[in-house]
């Protein structure tokens, strides 16, 4: 049993007291730009309109008319969402204050706090070097407490095996019966040929991409002589920061891999948010609300 000291129950207060009520000023408790399903029961046909998701082509009526038609379905009432959480070694990035691994916690304690506020449910499966386990979905506080435990508990991983998030996804495919929402939270540092499995689940699921990342795997401060070392393999490297060139070419490759990412995101069909370990979470949420709403318009 969770004591009301626990550290889960910590994070959930300060949560709630810092990100939360200034999310519920800001969007004015209306969460539907962020959260909106859609429902298995068939309400209606009408034209197809540009933004439209091709989902929910209805092809013989398309075929029938000559025109394209989508269906539209009443909207549910419960969400039920999953948190594909990769845990893998390169989460644990980022300054002492500021690792990818804690913007993770926040984000899913927040997302999930939320949502269960709101009568829905929430699971999520973790991926360190495998499948670690998978948490069915519920609702209530309590499930919001022991996702916080969980992810608490769960072990960083000093090397492991290279990341493949298409045993992440693939664990989905198998797991989630029922549509859902759901978020794949990564800082999608992995081998590649991920996309189409991720573009099979988002045929399946409403999907939302949340890409971790920190400044520093952007840019690299001048600090002198270093060492690298690769968070997934163990690999080190020696190399001088304060060489200019240097630094421009680690630039230029974490740019191109930054276009290879988009275009892969592209490629799957889903929405993505960028989240720093900077980032003010409030500002990120809000930003991410107002980019759904108006893809939508």
């Amino acid at each position: 049993m969770l004591t009301a000291a626990s550290a889960p129950e910590r994070i959930l207060q300060r949560l709630d007291w810092q990100v939360i009520r200034k999310l519920d000023g800001l969007l004015q408790g209306d969460y539907r730009s962020l959260f909106y399903g859609y429902g298995v029961d068939f309400a209606n046909l009408r034209e197809y309109q540009p933004e439209d998701d091709i989902r929910y082509m209805d092809w013989n009526v398309t075929a029938r008319m000559d025109t394209p038609y989508v269906r539209q379905y009443m909207e549910d009432r419960e969400i039920t969402a999953w948190f594909l959480l990769d845990l893998s070694p390169s989460v644990d990035f980022g300054t002492a204050q500021n690792l990818k691994r804690t913007m993770l916690i926040d984000f899913v304690t927040t997302l999930a706090r939320l949502l269960t506020r709101h009568g829905n449910r929430v699971g999520a499966i973790f991926y360190d070097s495998h499948v670690e386990r998978i948490i069915p979905a519920r609702g209530g506080r309590n499930q919001v407490l022991l996702l916080i435990h969980d992810l608490l508990k769960q072990p960083s991983l000093s090397h492991a095996p290279f990341t493949n998030l298409n045993l992440l996804f693939q664990a989905a495919l198998n797991s989630i019966k029922r549509r859902s929402l759901v978020f794949v939270i990564s800082d999608y540092i992995s081998e590649p040929g991920w996309e189409h499995s991720l573009n099979l689940l988002n045929k399946r699921h409403e999907v939302l991409a949340v890409r971790l990342w920190d400044p520093r795997e952007m840019q690299l401060p001048d600090a002198g002589p270093i060492i690298m070392e690769d968070a997934e393999t163990g690999e080190q490297l020696y190399v001088d920061t304060s060489d200019k060139k240097f630094r421009k070419r680690f630039q230029e490759a974490a740019e191109k891999r930054e276009a290879e990412l988009n275009r892969s995101f592209q490629h799957a069909g889903v929405e993505a948010l960028a989240l720093s370990t900077e980032d003010d979470l409030v500002n990120a949420i809000v930003r991410f609300a107002q980019s759904r709403q108006a893809r939508r318009k």
